[in-house]
Order: structure tokens, then C-alpha cells, then sequence
């Protein structure tokens, strides 16, 4: 008996179907597929569109006529716009470090097209449910396990250095995108000399901290379930070597997803003590640590509502703006838990038009 057709809404899109805005680049890819199709057994015309991140990648799925591995997954990264040897060669020290990550089948370097494992379609942002901390414990503690894996395999000069330079540049992304351009406020006179000063001291405390291997993006939307006792991870592509406190303080504060406080600081305990016990190099004082922690969120906070403006309104990506105000929240209340950072706290509320706080609550936002 002849198998009946799948339903035209789980059906694949044949590879013609997919929005190309160059046909000489689509037509240099499925060059490519078709050609390395017997070799992977792929099935051609079975791709369609994964997803797209904020960058200019794309990721098509593809089924393969393997037994166990039905999808592959095809990364798009024009050369023009994207240098894929970082996303390589980042992928190789995860599988050293012993991290579960998309493993390299095919890389056509001329033309940015890449072949690889298929991770699945369910982030651990897709299971967790934010009204059940105790529930999301043995996700949070299979993430720290892999964050403790990459770290533990750091070697100075390997990874780009996250220093001074990189971590200014990142930071005067907030002044210039979101202050100047998307609230339309100047960078001048007081309001100038308060965001020079408070960025002076973050990014004293950030370079006082140990350095290890950074993910760089490890939150839950890039963590894939499904994989026994590990998580699968992925974007980590910008990976760098620098503080040691950025992708706890990456995951803990996510750009899609808060907690309480008490949530917060217990996962953060959790990773502090595994770090301890597995020798990294983290503050022996969990205040202190802390402290470095929270310092290094404000700076990714201020750097990603920059980002997210730029996305909006250079780039055409509005949906990312609309999480702005989970970050400015993140770094008002984080500011105010410091003297020396009140500077910043005034500048936030000029900007926003807010009210000094009277008092700190982290909550969710």
C-alpha cells in the first residue's frame, strides 16, 4: 500500500521556494548541495528555512536518507558579510572541551556555505517556564556544567582578547545608538561626563577579573535540549578569551527571560562553587565575585541595548528593541546598588524620564 502525502502545512519546501534576494548566490548554493549531497546523503530538495539570527546568517534544514539523523542543518553566511573561520575554529575547541556543538560536515569557505549537525528545534528558553524556578534547576545546572567544560579548556592566545579596546567600543554603542540616535538625547556637557566616568569604572572592574574562554551569548535561547544530561550549544561564533564572570552573567540576566533575585544569586552560588571545586579562577569571596558578576552584566546590558537599537534602526530588525526595557531595567537596578555608580543611575533616568529609585528591588521586569 502506497503511504499517503504528508500534509501540505509539514510538507518541505523544494530549495526554488526559498527567498533568495541574489539568484546568482542561490544558484552557487544549490551548486554546492547538489554537490556534496551523495557524499552526506542529503536530500536536496527537502531544504527549507531554519532560522535567522541578527547577524546575516541563515540556517536552512535539510533531510538526509540517514537512519537516526533526519535533518542536517546548512548554515548561509555570505563571505561579503560574515567570516565563518571563527564559527570553525570555535567549534573545534568546544568538541575538545568536551561540549556538545554543531559539528563542521562540509565548509565551502569561498562562498560561506557550512554542513552541520542538527541540534534539534527545542532551546532551553522554549521548555522553561518562568513562574517554576525549582523546575528549571536541572536545566540551569546541565548549563553550568557546559560553561565549566569551555572554561576549563581556555589557553591564553588562542581566542581574540576581550580587552580595553573591545570592551569601550562595546560600550559606546549604548551612547551613540540608543541615547543618541534612538531617544534622541545629545551626548554632551553633564549628561557626557557621567557616562565617561561610570564607563571608566565598569570597565576597571570587568578587566580586574581572571580571564577564561567567553561564550559570549550563553543564555537559554541558545542552549538546545534533547541531548541526554548535556545541553547543545550554540552562536558562538564571537567567542573570545576575557572575564570570567561574562557568561554567568550572560546567563543569569538573559536578554528574553528574568528572575527573582533569590533565583538569580542561587544559580549563581551554584556556578561559583562548581568553579571553585573544578579550580577555575574565581574570587575565593562570593561577595566580591559577585560584585564582579554584576558589574559585568551592566556592561553586556548597556552594549546590548545598543545593539538593539542599531538592529532597529539601521538593519530593519524592530522586534529586538522591544526587549530594551528589560536591559534598562537590569542596569537602573544594578546601578543603584552602587555609590560610585549613582553617575550612571542619573543619566538612565534622564534619559527615560524616570524617578530616582527610593529603594532596590530586582523582581522581574
Amino acid at each position: 500500500m502506497t503511504a499517503p502525502p504528508p500534509p501540505a502545512a509539514l510538507a518541505p519546501r523544494p530549495a526554488e521556494t526559498i527567498l533568495w534576494t541574489d539568484p546568482q548566490r542561490a544558484e552557487v548554493f544549490r551548486a554546492w548541495l547538489t554537490g556534496i549531497a551523495a557524499a552526506q546523503q542529503l536530500l536536496p530538495d527537502t531544504v527549507r528555512l531554519a532560522s535567522a539570527d541578527a547577524s546575516f546568517r541563515r540556517y536552512f534544514r535539510v533531510d538526509t536518507g540517514i537512519a537516526g539523523t533526519p535533518t542536517r542543518i546548512v548554515m548561509d553566511a555570505p563571505p561579503d558579510k560574515e567570516n565563518s573561520d571563527p564559527f570553525v575554529q570555535v567549534a573545534e575547541l568546544m568538541a575538545k572541551a568536551g561540549v556538545t556543538a554543531p559539528q563542521v560536515l562540509e565548509w565551502d569557505r569561498p562562498n560561506g556555505f557550512l554542513l552541520l549537525d542538527d541540534l534539534g528545534r527545542q532551546t532551553m528558553l522554549d521548555v522553561i517556564d518562568p513562574a517554576r524556578p525549582d523546575a528549571s534547576r536541572p536545566l540551569y545546572d546541565q548549563a553550568i556544567d557546559a560553561l565549566i567544560r569551555w572554561q576549563l579548556a581556555s589557553q591564553p592566545g588562542v581566542l581574540p582578547p576581550y580587552d580595553r579596546a573591545l570592551l569601550e567600543r562595546e560600550l559606546a554603542l549604548f551612547p551613540e545608538w540608543y541615547i543618541g540616535r534612538h531617544r534622541g538625547v545629545a551626548i554632551e556637557g553633564k549628561l557626557k561626563e557621567r557616562l565617561e566616568r561610570s564607563f571608566k569604572l565598569i570597565v576597571e572592574s570587568n578587566l580586574a577579573s581572571s580571564s577564561v574562554y567567553v561564550h559570549r551569548d550563553f543564555m537559554p535561547r541558545n542552549l538546545m535540549v534533547g541531548h541526554g544530561s548535556t545541553l547543545g550549544v550554540l552562536d558562538f561564533q564571537d567567542a573570545v578569551y576575557g572575564p570570567i564572570t561574562y557568561d554567568i552573567a550572560s546567563l543569569m540576566r538573559d536578554a528574553f527571560l528574568s528572575w527573582d533575585e533569590e533565583f538569580v544569586l542561587d544559580i549563581t552560588v551554584r556556578y561559583w562553587q562548581a568553579a571553585r571545586k573544578a579550580g577555575l579562577p574565581v574570587d575565593e569571596d562570593f561577595g566580591a565575585f559577585y560584585r564582579a558578576v554584576e558589574w559585568m552584566g551592566l556592561q553586556r546590558h548597556l552594549k546590548v541595548a545598543g545593539i538593539f537599537a542599531r538592529l532597529t534602526l539601521r538593519d530593519g530588525k524592530p522586534r529586538y528593541l522591544a526587549d530594551t526595557p528589560r536591559f534598562i531595567a537590569y542596569i537602573r537596578a544594578t546601578a543603584s546598588r552602587y555609590m560610585e555608580l549613582t553617575p550612571l543611575v542619573r543619566v538612565i533616568d534622564e534619559v527615560e524620564g524616570t524617578s530616582p529609585l527610593t529603594g532596590f528591588a530586582y523582581g522581574r521586569v
